[in-house]
């Protein structure tokens, strides 16, 4: 059978969290440099097939390859690791400190690879800046800037949206990347990423290494966007709710509720009367 039971996930997800853990920092920083960098690239790639075809919907089917391939790598997106990294902590077997080090780690590497793919399709988009942004480009701008002074015109409401947002997208997430353990074959594990990250992505909820990608690029192809309002109004609100929302309702929650039980004591039984002979 190819379905693997939702116990046996709950121990899968303690255990991938307990190795992850166990990376060095330079291993962190590498892999989440290439997880920053495919996401950026499933992306534009999304973007582009919204623009091509005028509906939004197929930008969500075709994103969530970029998960597909950072799964089957075995990549770190500090987003998931929010989701996993707890557990092991809970059963006492990881350190808090070694825990927040390695989201530190990780949260570098995908800000690393998404700027650093983020400057190259700039470079690719507009000549090396010879033409004006049109297109997938000046759809980019548009979308930094709604991701930053979009939300600071709203003020308080506008930063309670964006944290929310983040909550309800690394639910989503996390919740992708237990899908993938429920398989155990290749086909399997994308099709069951492929509809929580459908939904992230369909509805425009906020997740941070997406981010870390789409406003720095925005900003170098010309959005008006400063750096404090893409750290204030959107890169760390949005960490801290993808922070809650991949920790609570999917790894804390999965963890409770399906962790392996201890087994119950066996009743005890008279032995068999022999008659007499």
């Amino acid at each position: 059978m190819d379905y693997v039971k939702p116990v046996d996930v709950a121990s899968a997800m303690v255990n991938t969290g307990r190795m992850k853990l166990g990376l060095t920092p330079t291993d962190l920083i590498v892999r989440g440099a290439l997880a920053g960098s495919v996401l950026g690239a499933a992306t534009s790639l999304a973007f582009t097939g919204a623009l091509q075809t005028g509906v939004p919907l197929v930008g969500a089917l075709i994103f969530p390859v970029g998960l597909g391939i950072i799964v089957l790598l075995g990549l770190d997106l500090v987003t998931g690791s929010f989701g996993l990294l707890p557990l092991p902590c809970i059963e006492k077997t990881g350190d808090p400190r070694t825990m927040f080090m390695n989201w530190v780690y990780v949260f570098i590497g995908n800000l690393i690879g998404s700027m650093a793919y983020g400057a190259l399709l700039a470079i690719a988009l507009t000549n090396f800046g010879s033409t004006a942004p049109t297109g997938v480009a000046a759809q980019i701008i548009a979308v930094a800037q709604a991701k930053t002074t979009g939300y600071a015109a709203f003020g308080f409401a506008g930063m309670v949206t964006v944290f929310v947002k983040a909550m309800l997208c690394n639910w989503m997430v996390c919740l992708a990347i237990v899908m993938a353990m429920t398989s155990a074959s290749t086909v399997g594990k994308l099709a069951a990423l492929w509809m929580p990250m459908l939904i992230f992505f369909g509805q425009g909820f906020e997740h941070s290494v997406v981010n870390m990608f789409v406003i720095p690029t925005g900003m170098l192809m010309g959005a008006k966007v400063s750096m404090a309002q893409w750290w204030l109004w959107n890169q760390i609100p949005v960490t801290l709710g993808n922070l809650v929302g991949g920790s609570i309702f999917t790894g804390l929650a999965l963890y409770l509720t399906h962790k392996p039980k201890d087994s119950a004591p066996a009743p005890l039984t008279m032995p068999s009367q022999v008659p007499a002979e």
